[in-house]
């Protein structure tokens, strides 16, 4: 999840591919930015943004806050895991090692942003109060719990964006957050389906099929067919020749603040 950094494409790739995962890149950002200014500015950048053009909306903040504690949770997840010898299989490794790296630039700069506002990190429970009491030695339970997390950070990311209207350039990383965690999910999902031999774990999400259930329900569930008051599946271009499965399949529903810390609070062991 950067809000910083825009990535270049991560290479769709199955699981034997995996290694070729691409490289990031500072490129997109820093031109948006300013050619001239240095990486080591950009988080004074940012702060600069949300200090002068938004310090007097709280909500802001709140919203900054909320997706620094996502990024907590899914950096401290990821580094644990890539430090267990043998939990990870070789073919993937480089995988999550590169999504690692991802969730550390992104805390980074969400705390430069922040600055003192910034929240501190808690500690986490991933066994989810003894439900994935194996995950450190489990890859299966890893990789269900990673593609939990991924799928959840992308509702969380998009359920934000109507309350960042009013501050368009936070509301324009944020979207670029809502792209790279899509594909990071996207990743992950192929590699159970790979792992499977599973044709119907895709890099998207039919229905509100998934694991676990709370993830893919809220007040829109990912099942949803109807956008801008007007069914999907009803349009005449539509009707007899694309099923409710490819229509659900082509949207990502948000889920509210309080749904995703419904989902994410059991990993909350401990605030700092």
């Amino acid at each position: 999840m950067d809000i910083f950094k825009i990535f270049d494409s991560i290479q769709q790739v199955d699981g034997d591919a995996a290694g070729r995962l691409a490289h990031t890149t500072r490129r997109m950002f820093m031109n948006r930015v300013s050619s001239k200014v240095a990486a080591a500015a950009v988080p004074t950048v940012f702060a600069s943004i949300v200090n002068k053009a938004y310090a007097a909306t709280p909500s802001v903040t709140d919203i900054l806050n909320f997706a620094l504690t996502l990024e907590y949770l899914e950096e401290t997840f990821y580094f644990q895991a890539n430090k267990i010898p043998g939990l990870i299989p070789g073919e993937y490794s480089l995988v999550f090692q590169q999504i690692e790296k991802h969730e550390t630039q992104h805390v980074y700069f969400l705390q430069s942003a922040l600055g003192a506002a910034a929240i501190k990190r808690p500690t986490f429970d991933f066994t989810y109060g003894g439900a994935f009491a194996d995950i450190w030695h489990n890859f299966k339970t890893f990789i269900a719990v990673s593609a939990a997390l991924e799928d959840t950070g992308v509702r969380a990311y998009k359920g934000q964006a109507g309350n960042l209207i009013g501050a368009p350039q936070i509301l324009e990383y944020a979207l670029q957050v809502h792209s790279v965690e899509a594909r990071h999910a996207s990743l992950v999902r192929r590699i159970i389906g790979h792992m499977n031999n599973d044709p119907m774990m895709k890099g998207w999400i039919t229905q509100a099929k998934g694991f676990p259930e709370a993830v893919y329900w809220g007040a829109t569930p990912e099942s949803n067919v109807v956008h801008a008051t007007i069914d999907a599946t009803k349009l005449p271009e539509v009707m007899g020749k694309i099923s409710q499965d490819a229509v659900t399949e082509a949207f990502d529903e948000p889920l509210t603040m309080e749904e995703v810390l419904k989902i994410a609070g059991p990993f909350i062991a401990k605030s700092m």
